[in-house]
């Protein structure tokens, strides 16, 4: 008998038939052997259900069809289904290392330590290794200062203490986008963040993935931020409030001048930030920058 508390592993999925299999597979070659995965399609039209055929012989896989909620309603169904002390998560088109169980798992030894996450490598739609930079800083501790500036947190990586769902709630089924760093905050304010530096998550970048609506991205991001701010008075202080907003505008006026070739919208938006922090200097750089490609 196994002493190895059970860990659930939720994949919420829509039309990833031809990623999916490959995803459940690899969790289920962990090594950590307790645990189970819930596999919640969200409305699927493509083959998803003949695909998931292959697991109908396995009890450790639960296959449940839904009609199509949006992908919040999805992740909190496979977190009603979960049975163990233990939560994770796995995008359907991505993969699982064979330890990153083995490799997590220990950190929990600390019962402050309500959220475990690791680093990513990547890989294209065929499945072959893509370079690419880590994009943000790495932190543990109580990490909601550092986590209002920008969610450093690689979601499919994260397995979290049960506890953390029944103190703090699941997804937020408003929010269209940005699910994952609303959760993060609210869990920041009362657990413990650890960072384990092994890459165990392999994220699939492949082509039409991912939207490229920024613009909704960033609506839903200064949604969250505020929403946060709103329901943890004190959680962090003016100072840094200031400069969470500050990131906030510089950092959406950089994608709208990427994204739209744009000049005096993202100039609006940089100025907005100084005027929460004007001693940012990203938001300095990002003026110069913006600047310089107009000329």
């Amino acid at each position: 008998m196994t002493t190895e508390p059970k860990v659930s592993v939720v994949i919420a999925t829509y039309n990833m038939g031809q990623y999916l299999p490959d995803a459940v597979s690899s969790v289920l070659k962990q090594s950590w052997s307790n645990l189970e995965v819930i596999v919640v399609d969200d409305g699927s039209t493509d083959d998803t259900a003949e695909r998931m055929q292959i697991f109908a012989g396995d009890d450790r896989v639960r296959y449940i069809p839904t009609e199509n909620r949006g992908q919040p309603k999805a992740k909190n169904r496979g977190l009603t289904e979960a049975n163990g002390d233990f939560i994770a998560f796995c995008d359907a088109d991505d993969l699982w290392d064979p330890e990153k169980l083995q490799v997590q798992m220990p950190h929990f030894a600390d019962p402050k330590v309500g959220v475990v996450y690791s680093e990513v490598s990547y890989i294209d739609q065929d499945g072959s290794r893509i370079a690419k930079p880590q994009p943000y800083d790495r932190h543990s501790g109580k990490v909601t200062n550092h986590l209002v500036i920008k969610n450093f947190v690689p979601f499919g990586t994260a397995v979290i203490r049960r506890q953390c769902l029944e103190q703090n709630g699941g997804f937020d089924e408003q929010l269209p986008m940005g699910i994952d760093w609303d959760l993060w905050l609210r869990y920041s304010v009362d657990w413990h963040f650890t960072y384990a530096p092994d890459i165990t998550y392999i994220y699939r970048i492949w082509p039409g993935q991912m939207s490229k609506n920024y613009r909704g991205r960033y609506d839903n991001a200064f949604r969250i931020l505020n929403k946060f701010i709103d329901q943890h008075p004190g959680a962090i202080s003016e100072k840094l409030t200031a400069r969470a907003w500050a990131d906030m505008y510089v950092s959406r006026g950089m994608a709208i001048a990427g994204g739209d070739r744009a000049f005096v919208e993202p100039l609006k938006d940089i100025i907005s930030g100084l005027s929460q922090d004007v001693c940012y200097w990203p938001a300095w750089r990002a003026l110069l920058k913006l600047f310089l490609r107009r000329v």
